[in-house]
């Protein structure tokens, strides 16, 4: 079918240009990929061409990420709360209707800003290296710690190898069993993207709002105790941002959530795209 090819839209929201990549058919169950740092929706096109016969697939780039628009910061505050407005008004605008997340990295706190907000929204959540308690913290954001407590010249200096080479590299290949499966294009490119102008400074003040998110776990824990969503958690475990214990912290407190570990890096669908793909069909066809 036509439909099912992949295709590279944009859609104006609040007059930023968001970039998505679509691809199946639109009567069939719909799912959306959210990501941020280092590759935003990039980090889905391999998944999405596994399961495109199979679901409406929907993978927008965050404003100030991947190919969306940039807006100047003195326009637009990039917060993990108003980022996460911005993609409740895309999802809204495209018109899906009640559809599946599936949440990496920045993609967590930005799915729960809007479950927290839309209960109803989501019909069921797939996480992956993401996190909603602090146990769930991995040495990696230990060490960002400091910046995120207080931002200031020294605590800046310990946070900026994070958007260089060797800094992005830690997210697709720390904990890789066999990184020579994992193709360096990806993370050149996402190189790229982080090298723009301006990159630096907003994705330092995005860091350093993470601590909000930090603030709000609890908050974010109690919906999870309380409503018991529909969850598949798919893990990297040797992620050194958020490790396994992220996961198994979400496994005691939805204990029917399908918890599946991949001995892999935080960027688990690099080396195990093929085999979650297929923990997603199962997980969906319950």
């Amino acid at each position: 079918m036509a439909n099912q090819s992949v295709s590279f839209r944009t859609v104006t929201i609040d007059g930023i240009n968001i970039f998505y990549r679509a691809a199946g058919d639109p009567n069939q169950q719909a799912i959306v990929f959210l990501n941020g740092v280092p590759n935003a929706s990039a980090a889905f096109q391999e998944i999405i061409e596994d399961l495109k016969d199979n679901y409406y697939l929907i993978a927008p780039d965050f404003p100030g990420f991947g190919h969306s628009g940039v807006p100047d910061p003195n326009d637009y505050s990039y917060t993990f709360d108003n980022i996460s407005k911005t993609i409740e008004k895309f999802i809204d605008t495209i018109g899906l209707k009640n559809p599946s997340v599936y949440a990496l990295g920045y993609g967590g706190p930005i799915t729960f800003r809007i479950a927290t907000r839309r209960p109803t929204l989501f019909r069921s959540y797939i996480l992956q290296n993401s996190n909603v308690y602090e146990e769930g913290l991995g040495p990696a954001m230990t060490d960002a710690a400091p910046y995120l407590a207080n931002r200031n010249e020294e605590t800046t200096r310990l946070v900026k190898p994070l958007f260089t080479i060797d800094g992005i590299k830690l997210f697709f290949l720390h904990g890789a069993k066999d990184s020579s499966t994992i193709n360096p294009d990806h993370y050149i490119t996402a190189l790229h993207h982080l090298n723009r102008p301006g990159q630096e400074s907003i994705q330092l003040d995005l860091l350093y709002n993470y601590a909000t998110n930090i603030a709000e776990y609890p908050k974010w824990q109690k919906w999870l105790k309380d409503t018991q969503p529909k969850m598949l958690l798919v893990w990297g475990k040797n992620d050194p941002f958020f490790p396994l214990a992220a996961a198994e912290a979400i496994k005691k407190d939805v204990p029917s959530a399908t918890l599946v570990a991949y001995d892999t890096s935080h960027l688990a669908l690099e080396e195990h795209h093929r085999e979650i793909a297929k923990d997603i069909i199962a997980f969906l066809s319950k």
